[in-house]
């Protein structure tokens, strides 16, 4: 069962926020809500902001067609960021993933880790660069945002 926001939605939001550990090996525990939505493998790559963005293969599959679209010379620097270390996982039977040692380098993931649905895709933390990004947000700007959007 999926934390569908509207009733009988044929799109599947994602939101919460997981609390995990991640071993020395780079396995993880991810979130069963999550995964019911992400299916039995999907794509893990570099986010933006010090996150790893996490793809259910259908959006990673839309991603990759709509850079194609885009001329080399628009899309060739992102490309190289997000394609470049972007990896397929499939949990385990124990409902683990591996994050390869770039990706946890990249997002400074240690040992205690956060996995938060952001509508269409989640992301992976460091739990303490979680809790600094929270800390940093302001209430302002999200209000402006909300503004913005007519709320």
């Amino acid at each position: 069962m999926s934390d569908c926001v509207q009733e009988n939605c044929n799109v599947e939001f994602l939101m919460g926020e997981y609390n995990h550990t991640i071993d020395a090996k780079g396995r993880m525990n991810f979130p069963t809500k999550l995964k019911a939505i992400f299916g039995s493998s999907f794509v893990v790559t570099r986010g933006f902001d010090g996150c790893l963005a996490v793809y259910t293969n259908k959006d990673w599959i839309e991603l990759v067609e709509k850079v194609k679209a885009l001329p080399a010379t628009e899309s060739r620097n992102m490309q190289r960021f997000v394609f470049s270390n972007a990896t397929t996982v499939e949990p385990d039977k124990q409902g683990r993933i591996l994050i390869s040692p770039k990706l946890r380098d990249y997002a400074g993931l240690e040992h205690d880790v956060v996995v938060i649905g952001r509508a269409t895709q989640a992301e992976i933390w460091d739990k303490q660069r979680w809790e600094d990004m929270n800390a940093a947000m302001s209430e302002e700007d999200i209000i402006e945002t909300m503004t913005k959007l007519g709320f």
